[in-house]
């Protein structure tokens, strides 16, 4: 099974290795047929913390790592992070 996949906002780096992860999708309303946004927040995995809040971030889905993270990095405003940068 392929691992999933996200795109969304930083909204707190606080934590030491971990940012969560705002994510947004638009789903239509079943009856009236408009769309709404729908968001939900992801704690994801921050080795090297280089996250800062406002960054566009994609990550993945791994194996869990603590009680809620179960998402790892994989890219920071389009670049790739690289084993070298995380730590």
């Amino acid at each position: 099974m392929p691992k999933r996949v996200l795109t969304g906002r930083v909204v707190s780096d606080k934590m030491d290795k971990t940012i969560t992860v705002l994510v947004e999708r638009r789903i239509m309303h079943p009856l009236y047929k408009k769309f709404i946004r729908r968001s939900k927040k992801y704690a994801a995995h921050d080795e090297g913390n280089l996250c800062v809040e406002g960054d566009v971030v994609r990550i993945e889905e791994c194996a869990p790592i603590s009680k809620r993270k179960t998402w790892v990095v994989t890219e920071r405003n389009g670049a790739a992070i690289t084993d070298q940068q995380a730590g």
